[in-house]
């Protein structure tokens, strides 16, 4: 029997997306973000300039959304940071994750092409941080008050500037690409970051 079912749009439209999301990435990896084009983007997806300007008004805009679904993608069932009783082991485990994350080429380089076209783009800077960065900011706003109603933080710090002690230096490293990104590194980061610099009194015997 012939099946006279019309073709499901919805689907459709879905495994357009799908491909432009993984057409825009690839592409500013093997080619960086300015010599990627909407031109460019349909071609490697298999679709209509048009269907890419017909829900996305720039390149800057497409990439930032694959970007986020990439994150999302990556996140997946690990919504919340852990919260074991052991701050400095919960932090450990999560910065040496995003070590990894930020060694990864899938996300290197759309990472590097969102934060360059953000310098001159305000509106796609906004949107980066509202969409992706500020979700994950809070995420350590969450475990530092959580550390503090259980001692393991004095209750007077700031937890938006405590979290910059840990997630600052990690980006610092990562944009200036001079010195390697590792878990040693991470691991000395929440060191530093939870016991302080001065010198520790000698432990009594």
């Amino acid at each position: 029997m012939t099946d006279t079912r019309a073709p499901d749009s919805t689907r459709r439209s879905e495994r357009s997306r799908r491909a432009i999301y993984d057409a825009a990435l690839a592409l500013v990896g093997e080619l960086g973000y300015t010599k990627t084009t909407i031109e460019g983007i349909a071609a490697r997806a298999g679709v209509g300039k048009q269907t890419i300007y017909r829900w996305w008004p720039s390149k800057a805009a497409v990439l930032l959304e694959a970007f986020l679904d990439l994150a999302e993608q990556a996140a997946a069932g690990e919504s919340e940071i852990p919260d074991t009783g052991d701050l400095e082991a919960d932090l450990t485990l999560v910065l040496r994750a995003t070590v990894d994350e930020m060694n990864s080429p899938a996300y290197d380089a759309p990472a590097r092409a969102l934060t360059a076209a953000g310098v001159v783009d305000a509106e796609l800077s906004a949107q980066f941080v509202e969409k992706l960065l500020e979700p994950q900011l809070q995420l350590y706003v969450k475990r530092l008050r959580s550390a503090q109603k259980t001692g393991e933080v004095r209750a007077g710090i700031d937890p938006r500037i405590a979290l910059e002690l840990f997630t600052g230096p990690l980006a610092h490293r990562w944009l200036l690409r001079t010195l390697p990104l590792t878990h040693d590194y991470a691991d000395a980061v929440v060191e530093y970051a939870l016991h302080g610099l001065a010198p520790r009194p000698a432990a009594t015997p």
